[in-house]
Parts: C-alpha cells; structure tokens; sequence
C-alpha cells in the first residue's frame, strides 16, 4: 500500500464562464506544483469548491489532475457526500480514474449519529478497495464530525491509514495520536501551525496554502523532518500571515486570488461565493511579496 507523507497542495479548481473545468490552466497549475517539489496533490478539498461542483465537473477534475501528474506524484482525491451511496458511487468513479488514494469528506445537512458517521467512513473504505483513505474532519464546517472514539475504532479499518484533522485543538491531535498508536497518521491542516503538527508526530499538511507557497512549505516541511526545530519555526513564522489572511476573506477566493496573482488564470470563486475586492487582492499581493511568493 503506498504511503503518504510530506506536502500535499489542496488544488483549487477553474471553472470557465460555461461551467466547463478549464483543463489546461489545472494541468498548468499541476505541472508548476510537481515542478515545485510537492510530495502529492489533492484534488476537490475544501480549496476545490467541492461543495460548489457538479458529479460531472468533480469527475473531470479527478480525471484531469490524474492524467496531468501522469504518475509522478500520489493523487488523493475528495469524496464529499450526504448519503452513503453517492459516497461510494464517487470513490468508485475516482478509483476507475487511477487515483491514489480518497479523502474521505462527510457532508450532513440534518445532524448524523456517530454510529451513522462511522458507517459512512467504513463505506468509503470498502469501496476504495486496498487504496489508501485520509479521514477529513472540519468541525468548523461540518455539521457532524468525528469523535475521538469513532476515530479509535476507524483506525483498525486496514486501509483507513490517515486523518487531516482542522480542529485547531493541537490536544485533540495528541489525543488521535495516542488512541491510534501508529494506525493512523496525522496530517496538519492550514488552520494549524505545520511545524507544530510535525514536532508532536505529523507526517505533513494537506492545505491550500502550499498551492501559492510551494517551495516555502517544503523548505519547512524539509526542517521538520530532519528535526531543526529553529530552521523550521524561522521559516513558520512568516508563512503564518498566509493563514492571517485567510481568517479575514474566503479560503478559495483567497487562493484563486493569489495563483491569478502569479499567473495562474484559475478564475474567482464558484457562485453564489463573490470574488475579492481590489483592496482584499492588494493584500494578498503584500503577503506574497513578503514571503517571496511573488
């Protein structure tokens, strides 16, 4: 089973006026990220609007980044849903694409059950087959989230390997860690400090940010791993105001914003998300120059 581990760039995804996913600027923004150096790339996170996409745009998303990164990189895909059917109908359909792996995302509008929860993870697990399932948990935007003891009892599932955990709350990942005793690997989120997340026992970080600050993510990604907690938290501190800024202004209009800003014409965000104003863009533009993302 492959193994997944370092800086996994959440990929935004470009949608023309008519509603068709732009495939040359994704394929352009994929080749610019494996030229980077990034460890793997995600398709249809929270970044790529999944909740804004069609089945067909969020198919030919997969499908595009798959063939873009021609097996250079580990691709994981996003399977986000409210039913446990069209959750397994999604991983089936991205497995057949050639996927590396699924993140596995539940949408709820009605409150679930942890009962009801698990079942729907160990769904996605079975139909992934023998690939590999990163469990997303956000309870910032998730209705239902997963518990500690549903994320115990998930980590004997064999392929659920890994969990992003965007809690926040460093405490509830020492507490997964210690739970799961090494059946589960942690992933940082955007909302945490990486370098923390690495030294407490993280493999890496699936988060947005690092589709604009690549090479300054895997500069700190590379300080943690060989242990130089001063490099690494010299690097932290400056790639902090990325995460600042995503706290005042929309995540996908932050990142759409700032790849226009380096060439990148992936478009605003999906409606009914309004695009950022100039002096929001201005900002971001300051940020970027600041840490030489620009």
């Amino acid at each position: 089973m492959t193994s997944f581990s370092g800086v996994y760039p959440y990929l935004v995804s470009p949608v023309t006026d008519g509603g068709q996913i732009d495939k040359p600027v994704l394929t352009a923004l994929v080749e610019h990220l494996i030229a980077s150096g990034v460890h793997g790339l995600t398709p249809l996170g929270s970044t790529g609007e999944f909740a804004y996409l069609s089945a067909e745009q969020r198919t030919e998303i997969v499908k595009t980044v798959v063939e873009a990164a021609r097996g250079r990189v580990p691709v994981i895909a996003g399977v986000a849903a409210t039913t446990i059917q069209d959750a397994v109908a999604q991983t089936a359909r991205y497995v057949a694409l050639g996927v590396d792996g699924i993140l596995a995302i539940l949408e709820a509008y009605f409150p679930v059950p942890e009962q009801g929860v698990e079942d729907y993870f160990r769904a996605i697990a079975t139909a992934a087959g023998k690939l590999p399932v990163v469990l997303y948990t956000n309870p910032q935007f998730q209705r239902s989230d997963l518990s500690l003891p549903v994320i115990e009892r998930l980590s004997y599932v064999e392929n659920i390997n890994y969990i992003k955990d965007a809690s926040t709350n460093t405490g509830r990942l020492l507490s997964i860690i210690e739970r799961t005793q090494g059946r589960m690997q942690v992933f940082a989120a955007s909302a945490h400090i990486p370098a923390c997340v690495m030294l407490i026992g993280g493999v890496g970080w699936m988060a947005g940010p690092a589709c604009i600050v690549p090479k300054q993510s895997l500069a700190l990604y590379e300080a943690a791993r060989q242990g130089d907690w001063t490099k690494a938290m010299a690097l932290q501190r400056p790639l902090w105001r990325i995460n600042e800024i995503f706290a005042r202004y929309s995540i996908a209009g932050c990142i759409k914003a700032a790849l226009q800003l380096q060439g990148f014409e992936v478009g605003d965000p999906l409606p009914p998300q309004v695009p950022l104003n100039q002096a929001a863009r201005q900002e971001i533009a300051e940020v970027l120059r600041s840490v030489g993302a620009l």
